[in-house]
């Protein structure tokens, strides 16, 4: 049984941060970063049947073309992500008026859609990239037993590419569902190799009036290359869902549409036009 002080209820009966009960939630979920862009997801819906808010967490669930599909937004970063992917687990695997595992347990589909900037110049703007791996900067991960499913030959590359200081803790890699990238590929986007940061500022590299441990950094990842595995693009959210996701048996993946590219050093002309297209694309390859 799981204690009450493990998995917090709400009074009435829904999980404590993202205040869901289950049968709220569809098999096939859309994490965003910003609660406004939920909206700009759902109102390609043909019809809204749930929606809740706590906090920066704003849950809609409907019907696009048939299929039932919730939006989930998670802010930002990894001690997010713990708590979205943690309590959605909870939903459909866990008996809450028993507290007790289930004994038959739900898959659950989770497609992450955000921006993010082009670390190769051969990454354009306004293109996607599918995240292929996610690569762990930010520690949290470590929490929980993730050896079974982390791809240790590329963070011994990495670290030693990078020459990264393990005092920061030792990056993980995870992979992407496979059965997700089937469903969502196309020869029009890019696959990649996404990093995840524990923070916006130091840990990408960015400097107000803090020095950073490394300043290097950023360079060692532009150039880091394992049999052929580059870094496409750096972000706050993929590798802790990726490795949340392979932990409870759901299968998780990412995709990006690119508004800057730090190579060229250029900018979208329209990013929210690229996110406008990157949702049309990201529904209709879900209900395909």
């Amino acid at each position: 049984m799981i204690a009450a002080s493990e998995l917090i209820l709400n009074p009435d009966g829904s999980v404590y941060h993202i205040n869901l009960k289950p049968g709220e939630v569809a098999q096939d979920i859309i994490f965003v970063g910003d609660q406004n862009r939920v909206e700009k997801i759902t109102k390609h819906f043909d019809a809204i049947e749930f929606s809740t808010q706590k906090r920066e967490f704003k849950t809609q669930t409907g019907i696009y073309k048939g299929k039932r599909i919730t939006v989930i937004s998670t802010g930002i970063g990894p001690d997010n992500i713990d708590i979205v992917m943690n309590e959605l687990d909870a939903l459909v695997n866990v008996d809450l008026e028993t507290r007790t595992v289930k004994k038959e347990l739900t898959s659950l589909n989770i497609v992450r859609i955000g921006t993010s900037g082009s670390l190769q110049a051969d990454i354009p703007c306004d293109s996607i990239v599918m995240s292929q791996y996610g690569l762990g900067l930010d520690n949290m991960l470590r929490s929980y037993l993730i050896d079974e499913f982390s791809e240790t030959e590329i963070e011994d590359a990495f670290i030693q590419q990078t020459n990264w200081d393990l005092r920061k803790g030792r990056p993980y890699v995870i992979e992407g569902s496979k059965i997700l990238e089937k469903r969502l590929e196309s020869n029009t986007i890019f696959k990649g190799f996404t990093g995840t940061a524990g923070g916006f500022y130091g840990p990408q590299g960015r400097v107000i009036r803090l020095g950073i441990q490394d300043p290097e950094l950023n360079s060692k990842m532009d150039s880091f290359n394992y049999n052929g595995i580059k870094m496409t693009n750096l972000e706050m959210e993929t590798g802790a869902i990726y490795g949340l996701g392979k932990l409870m048996g759901h299968n998780c993946l990412s995709l990006n549409a690119i508004i800057a590219n730090r190579a060229t050093g250029t900018f979208s002309e329209d990013p929210y036009k690229a996110v406008d297209e990157l949702i049309i694309y990201t529904l209709n390859k879900l209900v395909e």
